[in-house]
């Protein structure tokens, strides 16, 4: 049996047309909606209520006896707006802050925290390329940043936190950048092998 070329397009047709018929009856409960919310009118500026229609009376079924009084309504009052202080959350005792002190000792940028915690920088130019190197009093030894010269490769080598050294190498020839925390201070040296 050989199927019709029309029947991938009246499928699209019959979803197509099934799904215009879903959208319509969910939304139909909001397009019934006649009247504003109580207070919409209220709330416009003095003169415009004119654009609006008035709200159309509402439809309801009393069951109560033909011969009731008329029951009085008091007007509506809104509430008054209760305005509230919200105060930034409180921390520990403010202390003075301060900057953190920054000096130049033996070529390294040392920063001191508030903490104590002394940060030494040093950026490190050798034929093989440019290295900048981190430390910290806490014997951490970092590489920020190592960017090798041209047909040189860059190797960083780190067996402990506190030791690391930054190979630039070229065929038979290495530019190393030794750095390491040794007695309470930064340690870095420079040495070349191969030629």
């Amino acid at each position: 049996m050989r199927s019709s070329r029309w029947t991938p397009i009246a499928g699209w047709a019959a979803a197509t047309a099934t799904s215009i018929v879903l959208a319509s009856v969910a939304i139909l409960p909001v397009l019934r909606t006649t009247a504003p919310q109580d207070g919409a009118l209220a709330q416009l500026p003095a003169g415009k209520t004119d654009s609006f229609p008035a709200p159309l009376p509402a439809v309801t079924e009393s069951k109560a006896p033909a011969e009731t009084a008329p029951t009085t309504q008091r007007p509506r009052t809104t509430a008054p707006t209760k305005t509230t202080t919200t105060r930034p959350a409180t921390t520990a005792p403010t202390t003075k802050a301060t900057t953190p002190q920054t000096k130049t000792e033996d070529g390294w940028t040392v920063t001191t925290a508030d903490d104590g915690l002394r940060t030494y920088v040093r950026s490190f130019q050798v034929e093989g390329g440019q290295a900048v190197i981190k430390m910290t009093s806490d014997s951490v030894v970092t590489l920020v940043t190592a960017t090798p010269a041209e047909g040189y490769a860059v190797q960083k080598v780190q067996d402990s936190p506190d030791n690391m050294a930054v190979y630039f190498n070229e065929t038979n020839h290495s530019f190393i950048i030794h750095a390491t925390w040794w007695d309470d201070r930064p340690f870095a040296e420079v040495s070349e092998i191969g030629q």
